[in-house]
């Protein structure tokens, strides 16, 4: 009987090729499982979130055997018509450093577009991306597969440049889909924190520009004979840059009412800023023209452009009655001449601080009868705005203040606070509120 060796052999051969095969894909396999388990582990663990994602992307980066790996999540304050990506987390093989990439805006429309899984081995013949600026977009193969949570796209998981020739495959798309799945809530939830930590930070920023803006003001109002002294500060819930002031000199008290920019600790730091420098001032004793003047030029070196502020600032000599002022782009204050049934708004003064280096500033004087009052308000006061979006304006204040003559100063600002909450009714308060009431009683 003659045995056929060779056919023998090329069977053995062949059984060998399909052991091997089935160990190769038994091999990948495991690997798949591996850093599913892993991805699992990482996920469930009490790890921080930045090292739970920084996991994910360094197990895929490993496993896919791929140059780079991002997580990028959806801009949600982007406009529609302007879809855009945040790279939230983005890893690099170190045995091969390259520049960072990033997606291009034809890629992320396609990702927000479609929500599906996207390979491409040859950015040259890819009909979408063809006219991609190539030394702008240096890409040889990607995979991208979407965040999906509640049916909303909130990011991408991408691979950038497989290493061996061969590419991506369906089966590198299915298991990093599935790695995307298992970690779309963890990275759900790191947006969440992150959001929730802004939060914190702008809040403890509040809180702390709130407190600034409450040492700012005066303890307590200065007594002055004959004279009688209110002042009333509403902050608003997003608390911007008012403060008001009084420094008492014998029979002079020198008094300011400001609004400096913006919101929040930039605001509060900057009326901070205006009023150590104004306190520095009055200790120079120079005139009320020199000292906004002096104030002007130093904010305007010490701080940024948008940086400005609006002030009344003026100086009671109790003994003459008179009071000299100067007015720097503020709200003019009203002056009542109760007894000669006269309104007067202090206008004299020049440019808000801080906008131009060599402001001049003039001054005025008025002179005090029995009765007569000076009503200084912010523009928290004027432009306070109802449901209708109708501002209580400074007709209503002129109106107001007219018909109050006969009460205190306490009841002045009292009042008039009211009236504009009663304007205003539910719409929310939108900035400071601020009064100074001054009535000669004697």
């Amino acid at each position: 009987m003659k045995i056929n060796f060779k056919s023998r052999k090329d069977k053995c051969k062949e059984k060998v090729k399909l052991l091997e095969k089935e160990n190769e894909k038994l091999k990948g396999i495991i690997q798949e499982l591996s850093i599913l388990n892993d991805i699992a582990v990482a996920i469930s663990s009490t790890l921080s979130l930045e090292k739970i994602i920084n996991l994910i992307v360094d197990k895929c980066i490993k496993h896919f055997e791929v140059e780079q790996g991002a997580i990028m999540l959806v801009e949600e304050k982007a406009k529609m018509d302007q879809p855009a990506l945040y790279t939230m987390v983005r890893r690099i093989d170190q045995t091969n450093y390259i520049m960072p990439f990033r997606l291009n805006e034809q890629l992320i429309g396609w990702m927000l577009k479609n929500t599906k899984p996207l390979i491409i081995n040859d950015f040259s013949t890819n009909q979408y991306f063809q006219n991609t600026d190539s030394s702008r977009f240096v890409i040889h193969s990607l995979l991208a597969v979407p965040l999906v949570t509640k049916n909303k796209m909130i990011g991408v998981l991408a691979l950038f440049n497989k290493k061996n020739k061969k590419g991506f495959t369906d089966g590198d798309q299915r298991l990093l889909s599935i790695i995307a799945t298992e970690s779309t809530q963890v990275i759900e939830n790191a947006r969440l924190y992150k959001q929730e930590q802004e939060f914190k930070r702008i809040k403890e920023e509040l809180r702390m520009a709130f407190k600034i803006q409450r040492d700012l003001l005066p303890k307590e109002l200065p007594k002055i004979k004959n004279y009688e002294i209110s002042a009333i500060n509403i902050p608003a819930r997003s608390v911007s840059g008012d403060y008001y002031d009084f420094e008492k000199d014998n029979n002079l008290v020198h008094f300011c009412l400001g609004d400096v920019s913006g919101k929040g600790m930039p605001a509060a730091l900057l009326a901070a800023n205006l009023q150590a420098t104004l306190r520095g001032q009055v200790l120079l004793n120079p005139s009320i023209t020199d000292t906004l003047k002096n104030t002007n030029y130093i904010l305007y070196n010490n701080t940024s452009p948008e940086k400005f502020a609006t002030l009344f600032y003026g100086v009671l000599d109790s003994i003459k009655n008179e009071l000299k002022y100067s007015n720097a782009g503020h709200n003019p204050p009203f002056f009542v001449q109760t007894n000669k049934k006269k309104i007067k708004r202090l206008e004299k003064g020049g440019m808000i601080l801080g906008i131009m280096e060599d402001s001049e500033y003039e001054e005025d004087t008025v002179f005090f009868e029995k009765g007569d009052i000076v009503l200084i308000y912010s523009d928290g006061i004027s432009e306070a705005m109802n449901e209708k979006e109708e501002e209580f304006g400074e007709e209503n204040i002129e109106r107001f203040i007219s018909k109050v003559t006969d009460k205190s100063a306490k009841e002045i600002a009292e009042t008039l606070l009211e009236e504009v909450k009663k304007f205003v009714g539910k719409t929310p308060q939108s900035d400071d509120m601020t009064i100074i009431a001054i009535k000669r009683i004697n």
